[in-house]
């Protein structure tokens, strides 16, 4: 319903047989076509693609830290069997940066946000209640294995106000 359609300058068509449909009924008719659980129960994602992720300019060292960001908070989701229990996950970088420590020196490196929620149709959404100790963890390995992050963020906000997105 609202992801973006392809830009004027590409002179093509769009077919989108569903578009009408919000993303659980979707997952219902794939249900019923005996489309497998692991592509139905995929995430959504941007149709735009990670950039919309990526706040300001988008340059190939920001995308490069997001896919990594983003693959330990899904690794860890699955570890931890909360995956399946969230609606949506997911990781962007701030255009900003911040002082860390990084052995025994001062680290001047970019902020990221770690956002899931919870939703039936994404119209509207609640942020999942993590433990303490899963967030801890999923920080930890981003700031230790993730060249390029002084400061992991979790995002709290529900939807309306905030959208899912950044973006």
């Amino acid at each position: 319903h609202h992801n973006l359609s392809l830009p004027d300058k590409m002179n093509l068509s769009l077919i989108e047989p569903l578009r009408e449909f919000y993303k659980d009924e979707v997952r219902e008719i794939g249900t019923l076509l005996k489309i497998p659980k692991t592509a139905l129960d995929r995430h959504p994602f941007p149709g735009p693609g990670l950039g919309v992720r990526v706040l300001g300019e988008v340059t190939k060292e920001k995308l490069d830290i997001l896919r990594e960001v983003y693959f330990i908070f899904i690794d860890e989701l699955k570890k931890n069997n909360f995956y399946d229990k969230t609606w949506q996950a997911l990781a962007a970088i701030f255009p900003v940066k911040a002082v860390g420590v990084k052995g025994d020196a001062r680290d001047y490196s970019f902020i990221v946000a770690l956002r899931a929620v919870n939703s039936v149709d994404g119209m509207t959404a609640d942020w999942t209640k993590f433990p303490d100790s899963f967030l801890e963890k999923v920080s930890s390995r981003i700031l230790n294995e993730v060249n390029g992050v002084a400061r992991v963020l979790y995002d709290i906000s529900q939807k309306p106000p905030a959208t899912i997105e950044f973006e």
